[in-house]
């Protein structure tokens, strides 16, 4: 027998692969999509009804620069918009404030006010489109900007689509941009929580993100066993709130990253639903079938693209984006093959995009329902995964859940470890990245880059300051008053930063008056 190219085949979570399976590797039965526990997908027909909502992670500059990138996607057959914000909008500052300098507009699109917002959303009617915000800390204030416009274009609320991440739990262990301390910021989310599900029922209040745990280092196994652990903590947390289970589950999404280990990527969806189901219907009672259906947007890994042949991307970015159709993924971005070296260029987003429409419409793989079903080795590591997750899920547990174990750096530091040996391995030539520590060529710098202007944050404080000397100060400062009242009393806060933020109060300001009442988590 020829010798094999490696004394042993495993996964990225090490999970090891045998060099064949028979039907007997995998324990459990053949289930059938759209029912519970999932494992096959959470709709019957899944893309044969139609296909996942097709979505362009963008946003950059000014609110009007955005806009007409937005509109431009919208005409090139995206079904979904998804805002990225930049650094001073995550974490609570105003274009003006002072540590707002040399990043307004650099990683996302800066938003002050509802005024900004109007401009971001200039010529899209917000009924018809479904638009995931990217955005934790202020998710609520955002939200808010959001339903404002919605209100203003005449938008029938409960008709209104979307999703905000507001998944704090993520920004503590694997991000960092929290504002305020654990608990406070676990109120805001159970608030939201409560408030949507009266006012906007179709809207999705939290993606629990595995998308930036991974981006950290984490396994796949750790990604679902992390995300889930989060995913609990919120539920509790909303229980022991007054809410019903049954209330708010249903509209529980989730965020997954998909990276180049194909059929382990597929694994971990499959595992990650069924884990899911059982949560919900086991721990904590659900009776919705709703209620136990792990919906969940994903997205190209951006921290397998390489600065190196940048081309290269393009492939890594097909074979990420197949692996989540076949992994049943509502919703999916595919990353810009130049987003190792800056924001995504219009031609790049474009054949991102249209990655997924070949993969959608001319691949074949979306004729059938989770056509890896019965496959010995997608089998195999569904159930390797869900074992392996379950164990990590029970060490957090015996900690005092995902919080304890955040606050106790458990989760950072094992993220943290999974990040070094990945990173020892391809130092050692043993995981193979093409292009990099293989493969190498001599090649001129890539500069078809996108680059955003200086200059346009001194744009952002012109626009920011006209906008206040035509609001009226003391409606503001009553809206500001009756935030701080309620943070302080523990109204639901949502109704008081609607109506501030329809008085044009800014994102800081709004921030700012939290921050006076519940202080800022230091690490």
């Amino acid at each position: 027998m020829p010798q094999e190219r490696k004394p042993q085949f495993a996964t990225d979570s090490g999970i090891v692969i045998p060099p064949y399976l028979t039907h007997a590797a995998s324990t459990e039965p053949q289930e059938t999509p759209g029912e519970y526990p999932f494992t096959r997908g959470v709709y019957p027909t899944m893309y044969r009804s139609r296909l996942w909502t097709m979505r362009m992670y963008a946003g950059f500059g000014t609110a009007q620069e955005s806009n007409q990138r937005y509109r431009y996607l919208l005409s090139q057959g995206v079904t979904g918009l998804s805002v990225a914000f930049d650094l001073p909008t995550q974490i609570g500052y105003d274009s003006d404030h002072v540590l707002a300098e040399g990043e307004v507009g650099k990683v996302g699109v800066a938003i002050d006010s509802l005024a900004d917002i109007e401009t971001l959303f200039e010529g899209i009617e917000l009924q018809k489109v479904s638009t995931s915000m990217t955005i934790n800390s202020t998710a609520s204030i955002l939200l808010a900007f959001y339903v404002a416009l919605a209100k203003r274009q005449g938008a029938n609320l409960a008709k209104l689509s979307g999703t905000v991440q507001n998944d704090i739990l993520k920004e503590y262990a694997a991000r960092g941009t929290y504002i305020y301390p654990p608990g406070p910021s676990m109120r805001l989310i159970t608030d939201m929580f409560a408030w949507c599900s009266r006012e906007l029922p179709s809207w999705n209040t939290i993606s629990i993100s595995g998308y930036h745990i991974r981006e950290a280092g984490s396994t796949a196994v750790q990604e679902v066993a992390f995300t889930l652990s989060n995913a609990v903590a919120y539920t509790q947390a909303a229980v022991d709130a007054g809410l019903d289970v049954d209330q708010f589950a249903s509209r529980l999404s989730f965020f997954f990253n998909i990276h180049n280990n194909f059929f382990e990527e597929v694994a971990k969806l499959r595992a990650a639903r069924r884990m899911w189901a059982r949560i919900m219907k086991e721990r904590f009672n659900a009776q919705d079938p709703r209620s136990m259906m792990l919906r969940f947007h994903s997205q190209t890994a951006g921290s397998t693209l390489t600065a190196q042949q940048v081309e290269g991307n393009i492939v890594r970015v097909a074979l990420q984006a197949t692996a989540a159709v076949l992994g049943g993924t509502q919703s999916l971005h595919t990353n810009g093959f130049d987003e190792a070296l800056g924001l995504p260029t219009e031609n790049a987003a474009r054949l991102a995009l249209r990655t997924q429409q070949v993969v959608g419409y001319e691949s074949g793989i979306t004729d059938s329902v989770d056509p890896l079903a019965g496959s010995y080795l997608v089998e195999y590591l569904t159930d390797q995964v869900e074992q392996k997750a379950t164990e990590y899920m029970e060490r957090i547990e015996s900690l005092g859940g995902a919080v304890q174990a955040i606050e106790a750096g458990f989760i950072q530091n094992e993220i943290a470890r999974s990040a070094y040996e990945a990173q020892l391995r391809v130092e050692r030539g043993e995981d193979v990245v093409v292009g990099v520590n293989k493969f190498q060529i001599e090649e001129p710098p890539f500069t078809d880059i996108l680059h955003v202007d200086d200059a346009l944050r001194t744009k952002q404080i012109e626009r920011l300051q006209r906008m206040k000397s035509l609001r009226n100060p003391a409606d503001v400062a009553q809206a500001l008053s009756a935030i701080r009242q309620s943070a302080t009393d523990g109204e639901n806060l949502m109704p008081r930063i609607l109506a501030a933020v329809e008085s044009y109060a800014t994102l800081g300001e709004i921030s700012d008056t939290l921050r006076n009442v519940w202080g800022e988590y230091e690490e």
